[in-house]
């Protein structure tokens, strides 16, 4: 009996001692990652006002994108594959992400910024960190510990580049299988996104936030039918996104099969565009966002062009993100049906912020708390309404090539006359 005691005891304290040791790593991991995601995204906002300091540069983006097309070709290798690596290192299909991608990505996407091509930010974010997590991976002795360091790493890059430490964990929980949470990558998950916050605070990272004022909406029939139509129609708009995205992706590559000429033509539409509408869709354009969220005016159409163009700019073979410009997509929406639904600007913005990016995402939780970290724990009701209802309609799609369980409402149907593996 007490042998068998002493031997569970043992068991118990080579647990813990692993988790310990994955901890640590993780913390370790927190700080390579807040040190890249300032670097990054300082680089970011400083070639952004280079750009608006001088319009004209929008008329090099065709250049850029050879430039971009030619990097990578040369020196990528499958770096170009972008989150796809990432989930391929997840599921076990490859060991790590590529070193060298944090070079890459970094240059690439400063340079489609600064020459104004209409993308974000995060998705390189998250790479970088995953790349930074491939050198700690050696340390690790089992396949279950380097999943968790690399899902530790998408809280990572998430956390450090938008401080929102709480929704960076389950984004990262929920992102790699549609409506499951790895419950078991929560510690390194919680380590490494608190530590990286912390460490590009430090270094001048500000998050986004934004005031909405402490009176909640009445909860009332007609309340709740208006918020559910917000969702309704920002989870059509991140389905829109989506499927635009992947769609163009397609018909681009089958169209114009040279990368060079697609990335040279979009790009020259790209500029054309951007000088005609005065830079306004082009970059993050995060005053679109803050218009919305500090209750201004903006144009019916802004949401959507915002939308187009920067699908088209990220299937042309442009290097960013896809999440921040969800977000200004959201917000931009927001803004327009908030005076149809009788919502104040300022939160039907906000509540359009989260939701399209639940939607884009294919994910629940992450969204609401981002809400509830950026714009306040008021409207929890609200943003729990709005996104969950937009996760339901966005038929399931999403940005990232998440993995699905099999339905259990579905049989395949089999072909007449023919035997499965199973049969006799």
């Amino acid at each position: 009996m007490e042998k068998r005691i002493t031997e569970r005891v043992l068991v118990q304290l080579r647990r813990w001692r692993r988790i310990l040791v994955l901890a640590v790593i993780a913390a370790g991991l927190g700080v390579l990652a807040g040190l890249l995601d300032a670097v990054f995204g300082r680089g970011i906002l400083a070639v952004t006002a280079l750009r608006e300091r001088y319009p004209l540069l929008l008329a090099g983006l065709p250049a850029a994108g050879l430039l971009i097309v030619f990097v990578y070709r040369k020196w990528g290798g499958d770096c170009g594959r972008g989150m796809g690596l990432v989930f391929d290192a997840v599921a076990g299909r490859r060991q790590g992400v590529p070193k060298r991608l944090i070079p890459l990505a970094i240059g690439a996407t400063w340079v489609t910024h600064l020459f104004g091509g209409s993308v974000g930010r995060e998705g390189v974010a998250v790479q970088v960190s995953a790349s930074a997590a491939s050198l700690l991976l050696p340390g690790l002795r089992t396949a279950r510990a380097k999943r968790h360091l690399l899902i530790a790493a998408v809280a990572a890059g998430f956390s450090g580049l938008f401080r929102t430490p709480i929704a960076a964990v389950f984004f990262a929980l929920e992102l790699f299988h549609a409506g499951v949470m790895e419950y078991d990558a929560l510690l390194p998950a919680i380590v490494a996104s608190l530590v990286a916050t912390a460490v590009s605070g430090a270094l001048g990272v500000t998050p986004g936030k934004a005031v909405l004022g402490a009176a909640p909406l009445p909860s009332t029939p007609d309340t709740l039918v208006v918020l559910a139509l917000l969702g309704l129609v920002s989870g059509l708009a991140g389905w829109l996104f989506v499927t635009l995205l992947h769609g163009l992706k397609d018909r681009f590559g089958r169209w114009m099969p040279n990368p060079y000429l697609r990335i040279a033509l979009v790009g020259a539409l790209v500029a054309v565009f951007g000088l005609a509408t005065a830079g306004r869709y082009n970059g993050l354009s995060e005053e679109l966002s803050a218009t919305a969220l500090a209750g201004g005016t903006l144009y019916v159409w802004d949401w959507l062009a915002k939308l187009v163009l920067t699908a088209v700019c990220l299937a042309a073979g442009f290097q960013g993100g896809e999440v921040a410009p969800l977000f200004t997509i959201g917000a931009a929406l927001g803004a327009v049906l908030a005076g149809p639904l009788g919502l104040p600007v300022g939160l039907a913005a906000a509540l359009g912020y989260s939701a399209v990016f639940a939607a884009g995402t294919n994910t629940l939780i992450a969204p609401i708390l981002v809400g509830l970290e950026l714009f306040g724990g008021q409207y929890f009701g609200c943003f729990f309404l709005v996104c969950g209802v937009a996760y339901v309609c966005n038929g399931g799609h999403s940005i990232y090539p998440q993995t699905r369980l099999p339905d259990p409402w579905h049989k395949p149907a089999r072909a007449a006359n023919h035997k499965t593996e199973a049969e006799p």
